[in-house]
């Protein structure tokens, strides 16, 4: 179930092209669950410690928000 506040399918397919993926590293929480704590943040306006857990880390989310942000990723996006 998609949530009022998050990517539709057809939303995610123009989307994940866009975001880099690392080759190595740890186990990463799922772009779209991170993009989604994104929009979620921007659309509500609440703060990054407050988001709701299911959208992963809110550490993590604000992280990939900072380095996808100089990175060109939304810029490419719109």
């Amino acid at each position: 179930m998609i949530r009022r506040h998050e990517l539709t399918d057809h939303e995610w397919e123009l989307l994940a092209p866009v975001i880099r993926r690392a080759a190595t590293g740890r186990p990463r929480v799922e772009d779209r669950q991170i993009i989604n704590g994104m929009v979620y943040k921007i659309r509500t306006g609440i703060s990054w410690r407050d988001l709701p857990e299911r959208y992963g880390p809110w550490k993590t989310v604000y992280t990939r928000f900072r380095r996808y942000a100089p990175d060109g990723v939304f810029t490419r996006a719109l």
